[in-house]
């Protein structure tokens, strides 16, 4: 566990909320990073509190769109929430076919994609720029990501 998990509460009260519902296609992925960022900005985070938001829920969106529905058109519903202590929560959950083995889909480099166009690192991705990352899942019932960082905004 990261020295900074330790010292913080994932599970404070929150004061504000947005839900935002997209169909799964790949030109809704901008939509779901600018809708998130825009209603984040309310906590005046730093450029770069801002950009790993936005990294990281476009790798969250982007899995939705790739693996959930593969060649189907799903919805994915996102929720964030802005809680005391500068921590945001953001939910991204499909209702697609979900993951097999979570725990292998977070190694770096794992893809199921055999033609190679995928490198694997989402779950990496996501896990470098959020403060903790949970993944639950389940075979034919979806998937649900949350992902927390805590903003300290500009000083």
């Amino acid at each position: 566990m990261k020295e900074k998990e330790q010292k913080r509460s994932y599970s404070t009260e929150c004061y504000n909320e947005m839900k935002l519902r997209l169909p799964s296609l790949s030109v809704n992925e901008g939509m779901a990073r600018a809708a998130v960022a825009a209603f984040c900005a309310q906590l005046d985070p730093t450029p770069s509190e801002l950009a790993d938001i936005k990294c990281a829920v476009s790798e969250a969106v982007t899995n939705c769109i790739v693996h959930a529905y593969r060649d189907t058109v799903g919805i994915i519903y996102i929720s964030v929430k802005l809680c005391r202590g500068g921590l945001v929560r953001i939910e991204i959950k499909d209702k697609g076919c979900g993951i097999e083995d979570v725990e292998l889909a977070r190694t770096p480099l794992y893809t199921t994609d055999s033609a190679g166009e995928r490198s694997g690192m989402g779950f990496t991705v996501m896990e470098s720029f959020c403060d903790k990352v949970r993944v639950f899942s389940g075979c034919k019932k979806g998937t649900t990501v949350t992902l927390f960082k805590f903003v300290k905004g500009k000083e």
